[in-house]
């Protein structure tokens, strides 16, 4: 990075259609390292297509998405998958985790993938689950507490250090106890460690811990503030 350019996740006049339907209609937004961004809207508007583009799993008809300056829109599948794999981190609703494997093993595999010292990679794994209050020994993922997973599925985004974190409906599947405890672990980390974290919510209490609240409908991305659309 030189001085003056852009840092973070930066879209620009993103625009998707799903046969008749217009999900993406010129979205546009910014956010910051260390800044945090919760979308809202009603089911089928196209939240979780916009976190599909970004990372690059789901071609917009037209417009860029850039992290820390890189325009990701066109890069050959090889490089996307790579800038995926060291630049960003997702965590799913469900975890999306191996459940016969361990946490430890489950949270080190996108820094294998990536062609990292296995030693290293298991260390830091264990590193990160010890941090987030995660059980690291031998037992398998799928015995864990849902918040749990939750929060190894954390850990794993975290492995490789991203600029940008995604987070779609990440507390959407846990009881109440546990959905506080994600939240709370997820904005901690974005300010503590610098990763611009955009995150995609039904829910309006966890939208509210974000600095900044986007809703999206009808194709298009609006402030919020105090409740009401800008």
């Amino acid at each position: 990075m030189t001085a003056g350019e852009s840092t973070g996740l930066q879209v620009e006049d993103l625009h998707y259609r799903l046969g008749e339907r217009v999900l993406l209609d010129g979205v546009g937004l910014r956010v910051e390292p260390g800044e945090s961004v919760a979308v809202t809207g009603p089911s089928g508007s196209g939240k979780s297509t916009l976190l599909t583009c970004v990372l690059g799993l789901v071609k917009p008809d037209s417009g860029t998405v850039r992290i820390n300056g890189r325009e990701l829109t066109g890069l050959p599948a090889g490089q996307l998958a790579q800038v995926r794999r060291e630049h960003m981190g997702m965590v799913f609703q469900f975890g999306e985790l191996l459940p016969e494997l361990t946490p430890v093993e489950n949270v080190a595999l996108p820094m294998l993938l990536s062609g990292g010292d296995h030693k290293a990679a298991y260390r830091r794994a264990t590193e990160l689950l010890a941090d987030l209050g995660v059980p690291h020994g031998t037992t398998p993922t799928g015995m864990l507490s849902g918040g749990e997973r939750q929060r190894a599925a954390v850990a794993r985004a975290l492995i490789t250090d991203p600029a940008v974190l995604l987070a779609d409906e990440p507390t959407g599947a846990l009881d109440p106890e546990a959905r506080e405890a994600v939240a709370d672990l997820l904005f901690a980390v974005s300010r503590e460690r610098g990763c611009a974290l955009l995150l995609v919510t039904h829910d309006p209490s966890v939208a509210a811990r974000a600095q900044r609240t986007l809703r999206l409908k009808s194709g298009v991305l609006t402030d919020v503030r105090d409740g009401v659309d800008a």
